[in-house]
């Protein structure tokens, strides 16, 4: 016998109106009110990569104007952000298929509450001054929100799009980019208005982001659906025949964690991103560093905020282009011309070359949000649309694994050179040969990706219970 129920979260029996059975479109359900759906949990989610506006107000909680010995020291406040960035890779891959058998509206439900207590626990941190507390609120708490809530549409985003699924979820990944634009101002603004001559206005702050993100994460969890079983988009039809890489049969989750493919496209996934993330969380000091007297901290910044429009807007360009020119070919091209790029940014930099800088890294970052966009779609192309969102967030651990291989990279290499009497304006100019060579090393993982072997793909047959035969023997009781 098959078990098919999991453990989650969230408990269906309690709220029956959560469970995927309650979600089902009914006829005249229009397929473009998912991706909404989908964006009131990402642009709300997204506020993690904007949490850095907090870390210098509560290194003042106490002293309000400057630190005192008492109050948090600004190393000790960046860890919440790691902490939140680990959590939503093992949430990710621990409740995956949790996400994809209960549905999304279970899944943005759970996130939603998640989030918002994050933010509760982490105002009342800040009320009794204790950092464990915001440790365990915004980055246990809101990791696993994290991780829950960007996998949630996925799935359920490219069944209702099978003629665009990468446009689909760059749509919805795309918010997840620029929730910091939204948040960045936002929490600035509501620290300003909360501010008094005893209290600088991060607990209040933290409680209204958390109520307000609540209400719209659930008018997400509210209107999201999923297709009725053989629904088709009016006017598709599916390839007679699939193309090399793209299949029609399913792959179970744990059956595809075996596959070569899996982990050639985690190591694509997790390559591009080291080399992206590194760039993106050092771009304002690089620029400066490398162009002394030209880039100055207001231009940098401007630069900083550029990079954000490009980083989001490439969710959405790069994963459209994918449906066109297929999904590994976009991974050659991030490859590729980001090999180019990389070795370009030291020229540029040693020519005095600011417009040829920026221009690299804008399309550098466009490409690292490219490649979160695009590899929902590439996983269902290799391992079919069944258990996708399961098997896409196991391989958000590669985020994860980069989220520390690519500042290291960045930091400590730079603080080598410039130990070792390298000027600051050259300091980098290593580490983007190694950015270039990980590109490289990319190119030739995808290379390798192939067509997943039909001994993986699962059975219809009624012993099988739909499960692969290696599947099928895990789950019997």
């Amino acid at each position: 016998m098959t078990n098919t129920n999991t453990a989650g979260p969230a408990s269906g029996s309690l709220l029956p109106f959560l469970d995927r059975k309650h979600t089902i479109a009914k006829p005249g359900y229009s397929r473009w009110m998912v991706p909404p759906a989908a964006l009131c949990v990402h642009l709300c989610i997204g506020q993690a990569y904007a949490f850095s506006v907090f870390n210098l107000p509560m290194t003042r909680l106490l002293g309000l104007t400057e630190s005192t010995p008492d109050d948090w020291k600004l190393t000790d406040l960046g860890w919440i952000f790691s902490i939140a960035m680990v959590f939503l890779g093992i949430s990710a891959a621990v409740f995956g298929r949790w996400v994809e058998e209960g549905g999304p509206r279970k899944a943005m439900f759970t996130a939603g509450c998640c989030w918002a207590a994050g933010f509760l626990i982490s105002a009342f941190g800040v009320y009794v001054h204790n950092l464990w507390i915001i440790y365990l609120g915004y980055g246990v708490i809101g990791g696993c929100a994290l991780g829950i809530g960007y996998i949630s549409p996925v799935s359920t985003l490219m069944k209702w799009f099978p003629d665009r699924p990468g446009m689909a979820t760059g749509m919805a990944i795309m918010g997840f980019g620029g929730g910091a634009m939204i948040a960045s101002p936002l929490s600035v603004w509501l620290m300003n208005t909360f501010a008094t001559a005893s209290d600088v206005g991060v607990l209040w702050t933290f409680i209204t982001l958390g109520l307000g993100y609540f209400v719209f994460m659930m008018v997400g969890a509210a209107i999201v659906r999923v297709p009725a079983p053989g629904w088709k988009p009016e006017g598709y039809v599916a390839p007679a025949t699939p193309t090399k890489l793209i299949t029609k049969n399913d792959v179970y989750v744990y059956d595809a964690v075996k596959t070569p493919q899996f982990w050639l496209i985690w190591c694509v996934l997790f390559l591009n991103t080291t080399a992206g993330i590194g760039v993106l969380g050092q771009a304002s000091a690089m620029s400066q560093e490398m162009f002394p007297g030209q880039i100055t901290a207001i231009a940098a910044a401007g630069l900083v905020g550029l990079m954000s429009v490009f980083n989001m807007g490439g969710r959405f360009c790069w994963a459209s282009l994918s449906d066109f020119i297929g999904r590994r070919n976009t991974y050659f091209v991030y490859m590729t011309l980001g090999f180019i790029l990389y070795v370009t940014v030291p020229f540029a930099g040693g020519t005095g070359n600011v417009v040829l800088f920026v221009c690299c890294f804008l399309i550098i970052v466009s490409m690292y949000g490219g490649g979160f966009s695009t590899v929902p779609a590439y996983l269902r192309d290799m391992f079919g649309t069944r258990y996708v969102g399961a098997i896409h967030g196991i391989l958000l651990t590669a985020w994860s694994a980069a989220g520390i291989v690519g500042p290291v990279l960045i930091n400590y290499i730079r603080e080598y050179n410039i130990t070792h009497g390298i000027p600051n304006a050259q300091a980098y100019n290593v580490t983007m040969y190694i950015m270039a060579g990980l590109l490289v090393v990319g190119f030739i993982c995808n290379f390798f990706v192939k067509a997943v072997d039909q001994r993986y793909h699962m059975k219809s047959e009624p012993d099988g219970a739909g499960l692969s035969p290696a599947a099928s023997q895990t789950a019997k009781a």
